[in-house]
């Protein structure tokens, strides 16, 4: 018998002093080619270790494998903080990021499914029109002319030549499927001249620069009301090509108002932009289908070539499942490689429960649990082996019944021999681990501790917050809310929607459900009226740059500027790190930032203000005893007592951190930037802020995502709050502990895409139990024990 070979001996993940974020000095070993669960509280440290330190690493290893020229193209990575890395193997992440909401982007771009079936029409289709970019909307054809000179030995000779190129991008919306029209009676005030303010857009007041160089142009008059303007002024004022000015001596870019607006406002991401722009293009800015395509986005010619009878807008409409069936059905042996490598990926959609998507689906539509399998659609059928992958809460917008499928594969991504690491909360998923390890025992500070090693068995008996919550089922309630009135949609027919007509009861906890792509959200975002005073709070993640925190994300340093503004008879902007209170030496970010091309930077505390973020001066301005860095270095917890009460009693901002204190992120810092959060505090920062919103209706889309079950709990118990105090909930939910605390469920079914849209279920939780009838109604009672 011969002694073990030394290669065979590295069969563990070792992780030793990883200090990453709020991580404590961990030390960890993952077994290799198994599947290991991350548990604990939300915020307790398991993204910053797995994905922060692990997969960074991985990655960054890689990274260097390359030339330093090529490695100027890439993102450049930082070394973890962590003192030994050992047993790396290439790391693939999937995680959650919501993909780009670019108005070009479709599921069929984001995979390789659009790409291949482009090929298939230039070679199939008839009649042939040309190359695959004939068929992508995201090519316009061009056409040029022109004289080239040509060298043939000491000759020169010039000589005429012409290009086209051919391409499938709708030339009147460029490739959109939507045209804007924009209503010029919210853009300004006809009865008003550019004086008197005519101008309504957000930004161009009378004083600011717009407004001064809108007065200041010559091309109309400034004192005249808009309504008695010339059809030259008035084309002037809003079509005019950029035009180089002198406004009170200082050279200037004057444009008109309309292609600003497109260039400055249209084009960003709707989601982006601030509160009150986002509520001034909705107001200004309507989208109609594009009439000359009829919002397939391509132009004429990619829509006439077909095959058997079908063009490539038909079949990017059709649902997957169908697509795979119509792919399945051609044979063609010119073409055979091709139409072996589609039918795969489209077979990856169906096993992956995304069978009900087209593929002109925009990507910014897609749930953060959709773009993650999505996302997972490349990893299937891969002939890698001896990978590592990684994956973030890849259960999120699962229903029970699609978790079983979620677990079959990745049980199968190990199988082959891979390494699986899944940070997760759902016990369906902590159950078929291999190895788990729980962080903890709370968020923020107060975790970054392994506070569990080991089986699942041996959790459940650990004691830990997740061990003791492992079992937790949630009983379903003895007595429900009676309704206050009712909320009526009919004819619902929004994506996959048949005709629905439901009423909604009002004044109780109401939650719709249903298994994934069963027309939930169509439902509740796409069909309740506009005029139901409803606030929606959505799954889109919460941006923000390092200089953003919670206290400037939430609204809550507008109050305490203003208190410390009044308490020292100063400017409220010199309490901004971003305005004129910054340090000057680092601009407010508190770090000097040094830039090494394709090494990582490096990032040095501000000597001057010892990152403090804030001028010297300004420090010395107190209000209740502290200055404004030491109130930005508060909890959540400790700044709600300090402004609650006594000399710095300010009510504006203890509403704000009352809300932030009630849905668990007592232990936030206010000056933390968002950039250090996790999923769940992301979307409980959000939830925080919108709910101070004025509405009747507040509408939740999966407020559970990223949650721990012991935060559920209190979710549960801030739902509660929120409808005794007359608000009507609406939850878009699969957690089967929200829906057992329901008053009323509606079941939308019975399966996905075309095979969905319909309820298959109303009632009470107990009346959906005792039934029996739907996937739902099963699951549940296994859930609750009935």
């Amino acid at each position: 018998m011969f002694g073990m070979d030394a290669a065979d001996t590295h069969d563990l993940i070792r992780v030793l002093g990883a200090r990453e974020n709020n991580l404590k000095d961990v030390s960890v070993e993952l077994p290799k080619r198994r599947l290991t669960v991350f548990t604990g509280v939300s915020g307790s440290g398991k993204s910053s270790l797995v994905f922060g330190t692990i997969a960074a690493e991985s990655q960054r290893l890689i990274n260097e494998t390359y030339s330093a020229f090529v490695q100027g193209f890439m993102p450049t990575l930082a070394r973890p903080d962590v003192d030994v890395l050992d047993g790396l193997t290439t790391a693939i992440i999937v995680d959650q990021q919501r993909m780009g909401a670019d108005p070009r982007s479709t599921v069929g771009t984001a995979t390789d499914a659009g790409a291949m079936l482009r090929i298939l029409f230039s070679r199939l289709g008839q009649p042939h029109i040309g190359p695959p970019g004939a068929f992508s909307f995201n090519v316009p054809s061009v056409r040029a002319a022109g004289a080239i000179t040509v060298q043939r030995g000491t000759d020169a000779k010039a000589e005429k030549v012409t290009f086209t190129r051919t391409g499938g991008m709708c030339p009147r919306c460029e490739g959109r499927g939507s045209v804007s029209d924009i209503d010029l009676t919210a853009l300004y005030d006809d009865s008003k001249s550019i004086n008197e303010g005519a101008i309504t857009i957000p930004g161009y007041s009378v004083d600011g620069w717009y407004g001064r160089i809108l007065g200041g142009c010559g091309f109309f008059d400034a004192d005249k009301p808009i309504r008695r303007f010339t059809k030259a002024e008035l084309a002037a004022l809003l079509h005019k090509e950029p035009t180089k000015i002198k406004v009170e001596g200082i050279n200037l870019t004057y444009e008109g108002l309309i292609p600003k607006l497109q260039k400055s406002m249209l084009a960003k991401d709707r989601e982006a932009m601030q509160p009150h722009i986002r509520a001034f293009v909705d107001r200004a800015v309507t989208f109609t289908v594009c009439p000359e395509c009829d919002g397939t986005r391509l132009a004429e010619a990619a829509r006439s070539s077909l095959i058997g009878g079908r063009s490539i807008a038909d079949v990017c409409a059709m649902q997957l499942s169908d697509l795979a069936d119509w792919v399945g059905e051609l044979d063609e042996p010119t073409v055979a490689p091709l139409l072996t490598a589609l039918r795969h990926t489209l077979d990856s959609f169906a096993e992956i429960g995304l069978g009900y998507l087209s593929l002109d689906r925009p990507s910014g539509t897609l749930s953060g649990g959709e773009a993650q399998r999505v996302k997972m659609i490349r990893q299937l059928g891969s002939a890698l082996t001896d990978v590592t992958y990684v994956f973030d809460e890849p259960t999120t917008g699962l229903h029970p019944h699609d978790i079983a499928r979620m677990n079959g594969l990745l049980r199968r991504l190990r199988d082959k021999g891979n390494t699986v690491l899944v940070v997760e909360h759902k016990p369906e998923m902590i159950a078929i681990a291999d190895h788990v390890i729980d962080l903890g025992p709370g968020a923020g500070a107060d975790g970054g501790t392994v506070c569990f090693e080991g089986t699942v068995d041996g959790l459940r008996a650990s004691g830990t917050v997740t061990g003791r919550h492992l079992d937790d089922r949630a009983a379903l309630k003895k007595t429900v809310r009676t309704p206050t009135g009712r909320l009526e949609i009919r004819g619902a027919s929004t994506h996959n929607l048949h005709d629905v007509d439901v009423d909604i009861p009002l004044g109780v906890l109401v939650v719709v459900t249903g298994v994934a792509g069963s027309g939930k959200s169509s439902l509740v975002h796409g069909s309740i009226p506009a005029d139901a005073g409803v606030v929606s709070i959505d799954q889109t993640p919460i941006r923000g740059s390092r200089r953003s925190n919670p206290a400037t994300y939430t609204g809550l340093l507008e109050p305490i500027r203003k208190a410390f503004a009044k308490a020292n008879g100063v400017k409220p902007a010199l309490f901004s790190a971003n305005s004129s209170g910054a340090c000057p030496a680092c601009n407010g970010a508190g770090v000097i930032y040094t830039d090494l091309a394709m090494m990582a930077g490096v990032a040095s505390t501000c000597e001057e203000c010892d990152g403090k973020r804030f001028d010297a001066s300004v420090l010395e301005y107190r209000f209740g005893g502290h200055d404004i860095s030491e109130v930005l270095a508060m909890s959540v917890a400790d700044a709600e007592e300090f402004f609650g009460s006594g000399q710095a009693r300010t009510p504006a901002a203890h509403t704000i951190l009352r809300r932030l204190a009630d849905v668990g992120l007592g232990y936030l810092g206010l000056g933390q930037p968002l950039t250090t959060l996790s999923g769940g505090e992301r979307q409980r920062l959000k939830l925080a802020t919108r709910m101070g919103d004025k509405g009747a209706v507040h509408v939740l889309d999966e407020p559970t995502a990223g949650l721990h079950l012991a935060d559920v709990e209190q979710l549960l118990g801030l739902l509660d709050r929120l409808v005794d105090g007359g608000t009507s909930v609406i939850v878009v939910e699969h957690h089967q502990a929200v829906m057992a605390h329901a008053d009323w469920i509606i079941d939308l079914g019975p399966g996905a895409g075309h095979d969905g849209g319909r309820i298959v279920s109303e009632g009470t939780p107990a009346d959906l139990v005792a039934a029996r009838s739907t996937l739902t109604g099963e699951h549940l009672a296994a859930y609750v024990g009935a």
